[in-house]
């Protein structure tokens, strides 16, 4: 049987493989150096830059249209500005301009944002030094910078302003976070290595943390516990409230001092004229926090790390931070300011008001020195009418004093082995006013860190008080877990 040779059948040529890179979605195509800050009133300030925002797509976000996703998880500018930007190409995804606003957002999708960049000012108080070796810097934060660039904030962060005063190639490891309206003791690594093995300790809950706050009112002397669960009601806002279905958490408070509101007259002259009108009278009578004159200064030990943790549980024993321009702030909890409330159903009321403050209005927090109230409201950052040239956002006017933070303090950190310790002096606003008697240094019997053994239980004997002025017995080295209200 003869072969045959066979000629193979010859199909279209294949183009060969091209490799085609990922695109450049990562880099920002700005990066100022030295950063563009100046000092003025007070205040650190950034001048307006370019900046693109680069984000992986968060799980909530997958299978959401790219608009929709802009108008509700951020608050920085209107709807209208994110559907414009979308369509002009200032918002793309994996690098490639969108055909429609209604493009759905996949798993894995980089989505990257352009514009023309206006941060909020800071304070210009330096960042302190507490203590600094080859391993790690301990400082004492300022009120209202926040640590990392999130939001809002970028160069005006404590990571930034650190590398900016090192020099540009300089990383900054924090290894503790501090809300931006906090103040205190931060530990920042020098190298991954350093910063790890701080971590791993924070995290271990072997580390034990001791805050300063002031208060509205005169707090309960002795002991008091709240383990009241916290609850994030809006990822947008921050906001968090106490919760029967939140995670646990809980604290101990331990009041340092009590100051009275100073008296009108020096005793012999008339009783001051009351020029409220009737109903402004029985809207007062109707406002718990109204007949809680004076303020405390008081300890607080988180022995777990829930966010604005010490915020919620002041708030919820009556007591909240009298500066906070969210959790004691009547405009939006209403009259009660949420005291002892764990079972209200008006989140949404709730996040509706808070949602309004700084932009139409100001946030409005009850201030124990109303003398400063109106100047106050005259220099809170809103929305002010104005646009820019470059990019026509809307322009806020300057935080006011009373802005830049709140009264709460991280003063103390310690390893609970007792191998360091690290603190800060009290605060200014922690200090006895002028012409009053009180500490000016912690002691011993005010000591919330001496209440607590090795595995975070409270090692006290007697009767530990709570937010509603009850007591209740507690045993030597015993877990206490009592709800106040």
């Amino acid at each position: 049987m003869a072969l045959a040779t066979v000629e193979p059948v010859k199909g279209p040529e294949e183009e060969p493989e091209v490799f085609v890179p990922p695109p450049d979605v990562v880099t920002t195509p700005c990066d100022p150096w030295p950063r563009p800050y100046y000092l003025e009133d007070g205040l650190r300030k950034v001048r307006p830059y370019h900046f693109t925002y680069n984000t992986y797509c968060k799980q909530r976000w997958r299978g959401r249209e790219l608009l929709d996703i802009f108008a509700t998880e951020f608050r920085d500018r209107p709807q209208e500005y994110y559907k414009d930007a979308i369509e002009c190409g200032n918002v793309t995804i994996n690098g490639q301009k969108v055909s429609s606003v209604q493009q759905i957002v996949k798993n894995g999708d980089v989505i990257s944002h352009t514009l023309h960049r206006h941060e909020p000012p800071v304070t210009a108080q330096p960042i302190g030094i507490v203590h600094e070796d080859n391993n790690m810097i301990v400082i004492n934060k300022p009120a209202g910078v926040p640590v990392h660039p999130a939001g809002r904030y970028n160069y005006n962060s404590i990571v930034e302003i650190m590398r900016a005063e090192r020099g540009h190639g300089w990383n900054p490891l924090p290894c503790n976070r501090l809300d931006r309206l906090t103040s205190g003791v931060m530990f920042v690594g020098k190298h991954p290595k350093a910063a790890e093995k701080l971590t791993d300790q924070i995290m271990a809950r072997t580390v034990k943390k001791e805050y300063v706050a002031r208060v509205i009112g005169e707090f309960p002397e002795g002991d008091v516990i709240c383990d009241q669960p916290v609850m994030q009601i809006s990822p947008k806002l921050g906001l968090n409230r106490a919760r029967a279905s939140g995670k646990d958490a809980r604290t101990i408070f331990k009041r340092m001092a009590f100051y009275p509101p100073r008296p009108m007259t020096n005793g012999s002259g008339p009783k001051p004229e009351d020029h409220r009108s009737e109903k402004e009278k029985t809207q007062d009578s109707k406002m718990a926090w109204k007949g809680k004159e004076g303020y405390s200064i008081v300890r607080c030990l988180p022995l777990t790390g829930r966010t604005h943790q010490l915020r919620v549980h002041l708030q919820f024993l009556g007591h909240p931070i009298s500066n906070d321009p969210i959790y004691c702030n009547q405009r939006v909890f209403g009259p009660s300011l949420a005291a002892g409330d764990a079972l209200s159903d008006d989140d949404e009321d709730i996040i509706s008001r808070l949602s309004k403050m700084g932009k139409s209005e100001a946030a409005e927090a009850i201030e124990y020195d109303e003398m400063m109230e109106e100047y106050n409201k005259k220099k809170a950052e809103k929305l002010t009418g104005e646009r820019c040239e470059v990019c026509d956002t809307p322009l806020y006017s300057d935080p006011g004093p009373h802005e830049l933070g709140i009264y709460l303090h991280a003063r103390r950190y310690a390893c609970q082995d007792g191998n360091w310790e690290y603190e800060t002096p009290l605060p200014e606003w922690a200090l006895p006013p002028p012409g009053m008697d009180g500490p000016t240094l912690t002691t011993e019997e005010t000591d919330p860190l001496a209440l607590v053994d090795k595995e975070g239980h409270p090692k006290i004997k007697g009767e530990m008080r709570n937010g509603d002025g009850t007591g209740v017995q507690a045993e030597q080295s015993k877990s206490l877990y009592r709800m106040p209200g």
